[in-house]
């Protein structure tokens, strides 16, 4: 076999940054942007929340044609150089004080408004934990609790994002409701697998077809801890959302403007440019990171044994969110832990090498986006006396990789379409 004209570590970070760039808001918010029609009598406020809620505004800045005003908040690290909308940080996954104020000052900002006015929301992953307004009665540190622990659950982001909608001030169609007559036009950077606007951030805008029947039920599944006036919350329907059909969101409108797909077919390009031909599963993988390490190994196993269901050599691409329940104390995102898992299973097996960044650039609450595994990483792995399994077990991807030097550091994003993955097989 010829030497191909690239390495491929070097191909997959390649491919992550392709992915990056393609669903970044400088490259997908002004086509959208040029669709909106100005208001001719009232004035624009631009509010936002989200990983990329700091990027979508500078874009807005450097393209509307008219008068501004507004704020938006982030994640710690994530703010942009924004001279007319002002950028606030706070904490995420789990919500702080900072982004409890931020969203009160959003919620405070569009309480008059006429139906003359426009507002532009720009929505990105992380604006759920980033809008943390609680509802009525319910303390911040009540949400906080229930975060940490559905973190911890195993919970999907359809889950998680039912409960905080229905803990909230805010979410869950809120803010539309608060910002009526006006007419608001939200532009999301969508982290859902399945795109399904109404979910991401938890749909701060948007109706929502859930009740505080089904959040209830979620905490229950997973054994939640319920604090009295949370219970008491949900039991008598207190936290119920905006419904779809409301009149108050008639005039309103949303458009997803970047997608996991997009990064994916983005990746797929890089790596048809390099002469390898690319095979994209799913842009919506969910489950335990652990089982779809698994799983992707013994794909490229029967890749590279067998030329089944592709023919080598190829690159397999995947996207979506997957969850780790924790069970030991190391550090570790889920893109490290699907690594690990991937790595352990292949032990060593020639010719796979692979790759799991977060598109945030930030895997879980870690520095990292992720991991670059190879075929010799089980092999130095072994010289420095660590144990894969033992390091899954303890749900350390983080300690594994950092060791042989192979965490990917790319920085903040300000974007977030999740989980990217990607596989070379030669």
């Amino acid at each position: 076999m010829s030497t191909p004209p690239f390495t491929p570590r070097d191909l997959l970070l390649k491919m992550y940054q392709s992915a990056v760039t393609a669903v970044s808001a400088e490259k997908c918010l002004p086509p959208f942007l040029a669709k909106i029609t100005p208001p001719t009598k009232g004035r624009t406020l631009v509010i936002g929340a989200g990983k990329g809620a700091a990027a979508m505004a500078k874009t807005v800045e450097d393209h509307w044609q008219g008068d501004i005003t507004g704020l938006v908040v982030t994640r710690y690290g994530h703010g942009a150089d924004c001279k007319r909308i002002e950028v606030v940080e706070a904490s995420h996954p789990v919500p702080d004080e900072a982004g409890r104020q931020a969203a009160s000052r959003i919620l405070e900002m569009v309480q008059g408004l006429t139906e003359d006015d426009l507002v532009l929301c720009l929505i990105s992953g992380g604006g759920s934990a980033l809008l943390a307004l609680p509802a009525p009665g319910l303390t911040l540190e009540q949400k906080q609790a229930i975060n940490k622990a559905l973190l911890k659950s195993g919970a999907n982001i359809f889950e998680m994002n039912c409960v905080r909608k229905h803990l909230s001030a805010i979410k869950g169609g809120r803010l539309a409701l608060a910002c009526a007559p006006a007419r608001v036009v939200t532009l999301m950077i969508s982290d859902i697998p399945g795109d399904d606007p109404g979910i991401i951030a938890s749909g701060p805008t948007l109706a929502d077809p859930t009740t505080c029947a089904d959040a209830l039920a979620v905490l229950k599944k997973y054994k939640i801890t319920i604090p009295e006036a949370v219970l008491q919350h949900l039991e008598t329907g207190a936290g119920e959302s905006a419904k779809p059909g409301d009149p108050r969101l008639a005039r309103n409108q949303h458009f997803v403007i970047a997608t996991a797909q997009d990064a994916l077919d983005a990746a797929a390009a890089t790596a048809t440019a390099a002469g390898l031909t690319p095979y994209i599963l799913s842009d919506e993988m969910e489950g335990e990171a652990r089982d779809i390490g698994l799983a992707h190994a013994a794909l490229a196993r029967q890749i590279a044994r067998r030329g089944q269901p592709f023919s080598k050599p190829c690159v397999v691409i995947s996207g979506g969110e997957t969850t780790v329940t924790v069970r030991g104390n190391g550090r570790g995102g889920r893109n490290a832990e699907f690594l690990l898992s991937l790595a352990a299973a292949l032990d060593g097996y020639p010719e796979i090498y692979a790759l799991a960044c977060d598109t945030d650039g930030i895997d879980g609450s870690e520095d990292n986006a992720g991991a670059i595994y190879q075929p010799d990483s089980i092999r130095r792995a072994g010289e420095l006396g660590l144990l894969p399994k033992v390091m899954l077990d303890n749900n350390d991807g983080y300690g594994f990789f950092d060791a042989l030097g192979d965490l990917v550091v790319s920085g903040p994003t300000r974007t977030n379409v999740n989980d990217f993955r990607a596989m070379v097989i030669l």
